[in-house]
């Protein structure tokens, strides 16, 4: 048994994630949520796994953006989106689509260090994975003008930099 993993235009791709983010993330889950309201940036880069049996399993979206880390101009790598079916989990999917991406950033050389956003419940899974907290502060745009971005915790992954604290301007919507 083979697992697909692709990584897609972001753009071009975003019909073949739709069905995912409304079955794990609907409407009325979605308004629930804390982040629930913020508008999120669109992904450079999907990593779309599909199940054996057909389907899209796992998403991972990946975001290429010139930040400022304490003022100073630098290129990010960000992850964004991730999500799984239910009936998906604890398979290892998350894992892959997450090493999948963390790969496809590495392989971009500008790209000085990694970014992601998640909520408590998450925090163990990033960091046996690599992913470091953020202690700083981090901005991003919305819709109403520049916010501090408390929606959820950040995390890091290192590359060439190796970021703990600080103040990073994300430049731009989160992801």
């Amino acid at each position: 048994m083979s697992i697909e993993i692709d990584v897609l235009n972001g753009d071009a791709s975003w019909p073949v994630a739709k069905p995912l983010f409304d079955a794990v993330w609907p409407p009325d889950v979605m308004e629930k949520l804390s982040w629930g309201q913020v508008q999120w940036a669109h992904a450079d880069l999907r990593v779309l796994i599909e199940r054996p049996e057909g389907g899209l399993a796992c998403h991972v979206g990946i975001y290429f953006r010139d930040v400022t880390l304490d003022g100073r101009k630098m290129q990010a790598g960000g992850i964004g989106g991730v999500m799984t079916r239910e009936d998906c989990r604890g398979q290892g999917y998350a894992s892959l689509a997450l090493n999948a991406a963390v790969r496809t950033m590495r392989d971009h050389e500008a790209v000085q260090f990694a970014l992601l956003f998640c909520e408590p419940h998450n925090f163990a899974f990033y960091q046996a994975r690599g992913w470091h907290p953020f202690a700083g502060e981090v901005y991003a745009e919305q819709p109403g003008g520049r916010i501090r971005f408390e929606a959820m915790a950040p995390f890091v992954f290192d590359f060439t930099r190796a970021p703990r604290q600080g103040v990073i301007d994300l430049c731009g919507l989160p992801w």
